[in-house]
């Protein structure tokens, strides 16, 4: 958003590239999977708030001992993308989410000669996500902003086996925390499977009763200008179906390897981004 930064977000629709792959049937998200999912978020949610009331860490790589902390901002400041797995836990123990799978990436990119304003005019200017988001991000709009507050609409694209098209919409709250550091919080209050999407049948399925590729999607980011330039960082808590049985080779991919992949990507979007626009000036 962020996924949100377009972020974050990039998943799927039952629009197939090969006519002979199955169409997964559809599936309902069920009362117990939202439940499990929601005692997650408010975890994850008081954990992030108790971190931005302290301070630190601010970003996830401070909390690191000395020597892997050193070894991270060398990576970052290499152009690399730092990209850590994540796990909310209730009593030290992991939270079972019947009928559906939590996803949950944390990242981290370091944009040099960058600063806090220019990071912020980026990742605000939704009307053009289409552009510095794209192939993953189609279309892209503000439907309504007050002060730090938006709605936004995007309409994501993936292919993996199968293409896959969603239209989300975001409500996102931005807070600049001082002069050098702010944070924004994204949520999709709204996931939509497109079927035929661009043709003249094009329709969306209704919320929660389609391939579940992507039900629930979380976004925290937090941009923190310092070291000649500026770190952004992704962390996405998302929800989608389980993987039936025989279709592992269909679904897999999306439900596994998407949610890494599409926040990997984002990250270096938004580095590519704010450098384009830098040399458009």
């Amino acid at each position: 958003m962020l996924w949100p930064s377009a972020a974050a977000l990039i998943f799927l629709s039952a629009s197939f590239s090969l006519s002979s792959a199955p169409v997964p049937a559809a599936v309902q998200l069920k009362p117990k999977t939202i439940e499990a999912f929601e005692r997650y978020l408010r975890l994850t949610e008081a954990r992030n708030d108790e971190e931005l009331r302290r301070g630190a860490p601010f970003l996830y790589v401070d909390a690191l001992p000395e020597a892997e902390r050193a070894a991270a901002y060398a990576a970052l400041h290499r152009g690399e993308v730092k990209l850590e797995r994540r796990e909310t836990l209730e009593d030290g123990r992991a939270i079972a989410c019947p009928g559906g799978m939590i996803h949950h990436w944390e990242g981290l990119a370091f944009v040099p000669g960058a600063t806090l304003g220019e990071t912020l005019a980026l990742l605000q200017d939704y009307d053009h996500h289409a552009k510095y988001y794209a192939p993953d991000v189609e279309r892209s709009k503000i439907e309504r902003h007050e002060g730090d507050d938006f709605r936004v609409f995007l309409r994501f694209r993936r292919h993996k086996v199968i293409t896959v098209v969603l239209d989300t919409e975001h409500d996102v709250h931005y807070v600049r925390d001082s002069s050098t550091r702010a944070h924004s919080r994204s949520s999709a209050v709204r996931i939509a499977e497109v079927e035929n999407p661009g043709r003249a049948n094009e329709r969306e399925k209704a919320p929660g009763e389609d391939g579940g590729f992507l039900w629930r999607m979380e976004t925290w980011w937090r941009m923190e200008e310092r070291d000649g330039g500026v770190y952004v960082q992704s962390e996405v808590v998302s929800l989608t179906r389980d993987i039936p049985a025989g279709l592992g080779w269909l679904i897999g991919p999306f439900v596994t390897s998407i949610p890494r992949e599409s926040l990997t990507f984002t990250l270096e979007a938004t580095r590519k981004g704010i450098e384009a626009r830098r040399k458009d000036r």
